[in-house]
């Protein structure tokens, strides 16, 4: 089969420097039959014993060499998958939307196999094609990008040329053409299941057991063309990756990643961010749709549950709809129904509850503009237990845009949203009262104890060059004081108004003394919806890759510029006045292709007059013993007196 596949040979480096020759040559080939994708790499290498190889666990970014394979199986240039491994077998996927943004908890069912002879290395892979979404047309045509990480030269190569300099990853992909008669997708798959539990209890001073059997099962059904439905009965979660054990002593929620299949699938398509600055990038975790609201701990547990009660509330079912129509429209709907839980004494801990999102986006001029609308629905079965503190409803409304000017340099995006909760008084007074809103404020909001309702909106609009050497975004976001989403979606603060400006200088050509050099600055301001003064600060950060692959970080933040005020550090008290602040940081990589890899982080800050500081110091040193064998020691010392402690 491979020695009649036409060879790729035209890698180029984009790593460090745009461009640039590779340093060993490297070739690819693609095959397909009706059910798979086959593309085979052949990554020369005249010293095999030099290729760097660590052995880890799945989905785990190793220091490595690697070969990265990108496919647009819808050809969108919006929508991506990626499969990548390294010459111990090591696989690591993800899924690819908005043009650039990768979830890494996708996982999908691929086959590689890897080889280090006397050439280098290859690797050979199997895609099947029920793991990518294609349309029922005769010939299809897929983008595609093969990636190849040589790790003792700190150099990737790609085929085609990916410019970093240019806004956009996926609609950069090639194309494979030609792609006839692949089998068509399945129409129907099912999966029934069957979990048994069995419990130990002690009653009347005997050990006695319960049995629990639990039916449920899976299925896919083809609806159309690129449009899929996946439904789930009574799913089974126990094999889910766990959370980690975090202490909170905050006013918010722990935020955590969405590591359940059935709702991590097709995530990309539900996205809808807020609280989306041009200094965050959107890694607050904030938006109308966290889909581990579904299925969550029960909300009023702390009021009436014991130790016998669920830890998590059942999910009677769930469907969801995705894909993408051959007009360019994306659609994501979703529909779930979680079942009534009772704690101590038949106490509601969680009533009935009805989750809806229904998602649209329409690609225009090749994927260069999109205009979008999202509705989110979240109904409960309230009774005397539950409508004191839960909502009865709760609906958002939301619509998108973005256009990438003609060139690709400049981008115009923003977004309108709207919310309304409604509930008993109770409820509503509650709302009003935690920390996302903080109505009782004495010396801003108005606190209602009569309402049965909370409406509000969110307004965001942002520009940006996207490519070139010096680039630049601004944004300025707003949110009134009633705006709610966290009946479904994720929000820590609503009531504020945000403008803050990024700019920075990127260069990716080797130099005389460096590889890479990025440095850029930001600004920063916030003010609550009647115009309090909380925030006021910039700050210049510079990152420089050595010829010999050291890297040195550094840069500092000067903040609370000005007249400024804390809106929470009283939890619902009055806005007290804050005092300007500094922090300066530095920190050092060492070479990470050598066996002993050094790395040093420093940081220190000066605030509330003096009165508070904040020292951090955290040198490491990481052991690569063999491939399969590393360890890290790294010690740490802290030390942090704070004057203000909300």
């Amino acid at each position: 089969m491979w020695h009649e596949a036409t060879p790729i040979t035209e890698f180029q480096e984009w790593r460090p420097s745009e461009g640039g020759p590779p340093k060993l040559p490297t070739v690819a080939k693609v095959a397909y039959d009706a059910a798979n994708l086959y593309v085979f790499v052949r990554a020369f290498d005249p010293h095999p014993d030099s290729i760097i190889t660590v052995l880890a666990r799945r989905d785990y970014f190793t220091p490595s060499d690697m070969i990265w394979l990108f496919l647009d199986s819808y050809h969108d240039r919006r929508t991506g998958f990626e499969f990548v491994v390294n010459p111990s077998g090591v696989k690591l996927d993800a899924q690819i939307y908005n043009d650039g943004n990768e979830d890494f908890a996708w996982d999908a069912v691929w086959d590689v196999a890897t080889r280090v002879d006397s050439l280098g290395w290859t690797a050979e892979f199997r895609i099947p094609l029920s793991q990518l979404p294609y349309g029922r047309q005769r010939s299809h045509t897929f983008g595609f990008t093969v990636d190849r990480d040589i790790y003792r030269f700190s150099q990737r190569v790609s085929w085609p040329l990916f410019r970093q300099s240019q806004a956009g990853f996926v609609s950069q992909f090639g194309e494979i053409t030609g792609l006839d008669n692949l089998e068509a997708p399945r129409r129907l798959e099912a999966a029934p299941y069957l979990v048994t539990k069995n419990v130990s209890q002690i009653s009347a001073n005997t050990l006695g057991r319960t049995q629990d059997v639990t039916v449920g099962g899976d299925l896919k059904y083809l609806v159309a063309s690129n449009l899929k439905l996946d439904a789930t009965i009574n799913p089974d979660f126990g094999q889910v990756e766990a959370d980690p054990g975090v202490l909170n002593l905050s006013a918010f929620e722990t935020f955590f990643q969405e590591k359940r299949p059935f709702f991590v699938q097709g995530a990309g398509t539900f996205q809808f961010g807020v609280n989306c600055t041009a200094v965050n990038d959107c890694n607050t975790g904030e938006g109308l749709v966290y889909s581990r609201r579904i299925g969550r701990a029960p909300e009023l547990a702390p009021n009436y549950a014991d130790t016998t009660s669920p830890a998590f509330t059942t999910i009677l079912g769930a469907a969801k709809v995705t894909g993408r129509l051959p007009t360019g429209l994306t659609i994501g709907a979703l529909d779930a129904v979680t079942q009534h839980v009772t704690g101590a004494g038949g106490a509601t801990i969680e009533p009935t509850t009805n989750y809806g999102v229904l998602r649209l986006r329409q690609d225009l001029r090749k994927g260069e503009s999109t205009v979008g609308a999202i509705v989110t629905a979240v109904d409960r079965n309230n009774d005397s237990w539950s409508a004191p503190y839960l909502h009865s409803s709760a609906y958002v409304g939301a619509m998108d845009f973005r256009h990438r000017f003609p060139g690709g340099r400049y981008e115009l995006s923003g977004s309108i949203d709207f919310s309304r909760v409604g509930g008993s008084a109770q409820a509503i007074a509650g709302t009003q009262r935690d920390a996302t809103h903080y109505y009782q404020r004495p010396d801003a909001l108005r606190f209602d104890s009569t309402r049965t309702s909370l409406s509000g909106d969110a307004e965001m609009l942002q520009f940006g060059k996207v490519s070139g050497r010096v680039l630049f975004q601004t944004n300025l976001e707003r949110r009134s004081p009633g705006f709610d989403i966290n009946d479904l979606g994720y929000l820590q603060r609503a009531d504020q108004i945000a403008w803050s400006t990024w700019a920075g200088y990127f260069d990716r050509h080797v130099r005389r003394f460096y590889q890479r050099f990025q440095w850029n600055f930001n600004w920063w301001q916030y003010w609550t919806t009647d115009g309090l003064p909380e925030e006021r600060a910039f700050n210049t950060n510079t990152h420089t890759t050595f010829r010999n692959t050291w890297s040195l970080h550094f840069g500092g933040t000067v903040g609370q510029l000005g007249t400024t005020y804390c809106y929470d550090c009283a939890r619902g008290g009055p806005a007290v006045r804050q005092d300007s602040y500094f922090g300066p940081w530095l920190g050092i990589n060492g070479d990470d292709r050598k066996a002993i890899v050094p790395y040093l982080w420093f940081n220190w800050s000066r605030s509330n007059g003096g009165r508070s500081r904040s020292f951090n110091f955290s040198p490491e040193l990481d052991f690569k013993i063999a491939s399969r064998v590393t360890a890290a020691l790294s010690p740490s010392y802290s030390r942090r007196t704070n004057d203000v402690q909300p």
